[in-house]
């Protein structure tokens, strides 16, 4: 059985924005100087962040969440935005470069610089729980979501995977635990050939997988991504 490589806490000399590494850590702190009002605020690395209304009285979990293909921020957020406000979450969502992610289109990159500059931002302006940092995203998003999440698990505790493809590390690092939702109906993307193939491989290389099927298509359903947050944040199954 294979296993991820052990996790460091930044990515070594070898590693870069080509091998999808980010290099932007929370800083442990009891909260921010200035913390932001609640809301959304565009970041100037080109995302945005969500302020939840009443954010935890001390440092916050953060998602970063990835639209889908031909996508935007403002929709990304839109997914996990009611379950984040209740539950005191901070949201942040980058857009990509292109119409999607750049290992979509030709390789690591740009959208890992723009993620890593929107994250080193956040990190900056609002006091996030070392803890409890995930990575989110629906469709391409998702795909995406599992890439980064696999290589950059010294970073990420839980990866969320709406409706996935494939995934495409080119490094692992650490053992994030994975949460993947498809839709039996899915024509986008097959369940057959992704969700169903992907959740086997990512077992049998030891990750943790809680894995729902749905009645529908290609879509988020609402009462899925609540479960996907409640899993994150109560650290069992849904």
């Amino acid at each position: 059985m294979a296993t991820p490589e052990r996790s460091r806490p930044h990515p070594g000399p070898e590693e870069g924005v080509r091998h999808g590494r980010l290099s932007a850590r929370p800083v442990a702190v009891a909260r921010a100087a200035s913390p932001p009002e609640p809301g959304v605020h565009r970041l100037d690395g080109r995302a945005l962040l969500s302020v939840p209304p009443a954010p935890a009285a001390g440092p916050s979990p953060l998602a970063v969440v990835l639209h889908g293909a031909g996508g935007t921020a403002e929709q990304a957020l839109e997914w996990l935005l009611p379950q984040a406000g209740d539950l005191g979450v901070l949201l942040l969502a980058p857009q990509s470069v292109s119409a999607t992610w750049d290992v979509i289109v030709g390789g690591y990159g740009a959208d890992v610089s723009r993620i890593d500059a929107a994250l080193e931002e956040a990190f900056s302006r609002v006091a996030v729980d070392v803890g409890a940092v995930a990575v989110a995203g629906f469709s391409d998003g998702a795909s995406y979501a599992l890439s980064l999440g696999v290589a950059n698990g010294d970073l990420f505790q839980a990866v969320l995977a709406f409706s996935p493809g494939f995934m495409a590390p080119m490094i692992r690092h650490g053992r994030p635990r994975i949460f993947v939702s498809h839709g039996a109906s899915d024509r986008v993307l097959p369940i057959d050939v992704c969700s169903r193939r992907l959740v086997p491989e990512l077992r049998e290389s030891g990750y943790e997988v809680t894995y729902e099927e749905f009645r529908g298509g290609h879509q988020v359903p609402l009462q899925t991504a609540a479960a996907a947050v409640r899993w994150w944040i109560g650290g069992s199954p849904s």
